[in-house]
Protein backbone atom coordinates (compact mmCIF):
# COMPACT_ATOMS: atom_id res chain seq x y z
CA UNK A 1 0.00 0.00 0.00
CA UNK A 2 1.48 3.44 -0.98
CA UNK A 3 0.82 5.89 1.72
CA UNK A 4 1.64 9.56 1.29
CA UNK A 5 2.51 12.44 3.66
CA UNK A 6 2.89 16.11 2.97
CA UNK A 7 4.81 18.59 4.98
CA UNK A 8 6.06 22.04 4.66
CA UNK A 9 3.11 23.44 4.12
CA UNK A 10 2.48 27.52 5.53
CA UNK A 11 2.00 30.91 5.64
CA UNK A 12 4.15 33.40 3.25
CA UNK A 13 4.56 36.32 1.78
CA UNK A 14 4.05 37.21 -2.30
CA UNK A 15 7.83 36.58 -3.07
CA UNK A 16 8.31 34.50 -0.44
CA UNK A 17 9.69 30.74 -1.29
CA UNK A 18 8.37 27.54 0.37
CA UNK A 19 9.53 23.93 -0.30
CA UNK A 20 6.79 20.77 0.37
CA UNK A 21 7.78 17.88 1.04
CA UNK A 22 5.89 14.24 0.61
CA UNK A 23 7.61 10.93 2.15
CA UNK A 24 5.96 8.21 0.41
CA UNK A 25 5.52 4.30 1.46
CA UNK A 26 5.05 1.20 -0.74
CA UNK A 27 6.29 0.69 -4.55
CA UNK A 28 7.91 4.62 -4.40
CA UNK A 29 10.33 4.08 -7.32
CA UNK A 30 8.33 2.23 -9.84
CA UNK A 31 5.47 5.23 -9.62
CA UNK A 32 5.37 8.80 -11.21
CA UNK A 33 4.86 11.29 -8.83
CA UNK A 34 3.09 14.25 -8.74
CA UNK A 35 1.55 17.58 -6.77
CA UNK A 36 -1.68 19.09 -7.25
CA UNK A 37 -3.61 21.58 -5.46
CA UNK A 38 -7.02 23.10 -4.86
CA UNK A 39 -7.51 26.61 -4.63
CA UNK A 40 -10.27 28.21 -3.04
CA UNK A 41 -14.09 27.29 -4.45
CA UNK A 42 -11.58 25.54 -7.54
CA UNK A 43 -11.80 22.28 -8.74
CA UNK A 44 -8.24 20.47 -7.81
CA UNK A 45 -5.36 21.19 -10.43
CA UNK A 46 -1.98 19.42 -11.36
CA UNK A 47 0.42 21.31 -10.83
CA UNK A 48 3.91 19.27 -11.81
CA UNK A 49 4.88 15.96 -11.74
CA UNK A 50 8.39 13.81 -12.13
CA UNK A 51 8.97 10.15 -13.68
CA UNK A 52 9.58 7.15 -11.62
CA UNK A 53 13.26 7.47 -12.33
CA UNK A 54 13.36 11.35 -12.20
CA UNK A 55 14.94 12.09 -15.20
CA UNK A 56 11.85 13.80 -16.54
CA UNK A 57 9.06 16.80 -15.40
CA UNK A 58 6.32 18.56 -16.51
CA UNK A 59 4.54 21.63 -15.28
CA UNK A 60 1.68 23.62 -15.53
CA UNK A 61 2.23 26.52 -16.99
CA UNK A 62 1.20 29.00 -14.88
CA UNK A 63 4.40 27.71 -12.43
CA UNK A 64 6.88 27.26 -15.18
CA UNK A 65 9.95 28.90 -13.31
CA UNK A 66 8.96 29.02 -10.11
CA UNK A 67 8.50 25.44 -9.37
CA UNK A 68 10.48 22.87 -9.09
CA UNK A 69 9.98 19.09 -8.26
CA UNK A 70 12.40 16.86 -7.84
CA UNK A 71 12.70 13.51 -5.93
CA UNK A 72 15.00 11.14 -4.03
CA UNK A 73 14.32 7.32 -4.39
CA UNK A 74 16.59 6.30 -2.02
CA UNK A 75 14.70 8.30 0.94
CA UNK A 76 11.38 7.88 -0.97
CA UNK A 77 11.19 11.28 -0.76
CA UNK A 78 9.68 14.29 -3.29
CA UNK A 79 9.98 17.80 -3.09
CA UNK A 80 8.43 20.78 -4.40
CA UNK A 81 10.71 23.72 -4.33
CA UNK A 82 8.29 26.73 -4.74
CA UNK A 83 9.78 30.52 -5.56
CA UNK A 84 8.50 33.88 -6.07
CA UNK A 85 5.02 32.66 -4.81
CA UNK A 86 2.04 34.86 -5.79
CA UNK A 87 -1.42 35.04 -3.99
CA UNK A 88 -2.87 33.06 -5.88
CA UNK A 89 -0.47 29.91 -5.35
CA UNK A 90 -2.64 29.53 -2.12
CA UNK A 91 -4.17 26.02 -2.40
CA UNK A 92 -3.97 23.26 -0.40
CA UNK A 93 -1.12 20.90 -2.24
CA UNK A 94 -1.68 17.72 -2.72
CA UNK A 95 1.45 14.86 -3.14
CA UNK A 96 -0.21 12.26 -5.76
CA UNK A 97 1.26 8.89 -7.01
CA UNK A 98 0.40 6.68 -10.18
CA UNK A 99 1.65 4.35 -12.33
CA UNK A 100 1.10 6.51 -15.54
CA UNK A 101 4.44 7.75 -16.95
CA UNK A 102 3.30 9.99 -20.41
CA UNK A 103 4.20 12.89 -17.79
CA UNK A 104 1.63 15.31 -20.25
CA UNK A 105 -1.55 13.50 -19.14
CA UNK A 106 -1.19 14.25 -16.10
CA UNK A 107 -2.36 17.49 -16.85
CA UNK A 108 -5.54 16.24 -18.38
CA UNK A 109 -8.40 16.89 -16.15
CA UNK A 110 -9.75 13.49 -17.30
CA UNK A 111 -6.87 12.00 -15.32
CA UNK A 112 -6.80 11.47 -11.66
CA UNK A 113 -3.92 9.56 -9.72
CA UNK A 114 -4.35 6.47 -7.90
CA UNK A 115 -2.51 7.57 -4.44
CA UNK A 116 -3.38 10.87 -2.34
CA UNK A 117 -1.87 12.39 0.71
CA UNK A 118 -3.98 14.47 2.71
CA UNK A 119 -2.80 17.81 1.76
CA UNK A 120 -1.29 20.61 3.00
CA UNK A 121 -2.33 24.36 3.29
CA UNK A 122 0.10 27.03 1.62
CA UNK A 123 -1.36 30.22 2.04
CA UNK A 124 0.47 33.94 0.40
CA UNK A 125 0.09 36.85 1.46
CA UNK A 126 0.07 39.80 -0.92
Amino acid sequence: QTQLVESGGGLVQAGDSLRLSCTAGGFFSTYSMGWFRQRPGKQREFVAVISGKGDETYYRDSVKGRFTISRDNVENTVSLQMDNLKPEDTAIYFCTADALSLLSLWASPRVQPTYWGQGTQVTVSS
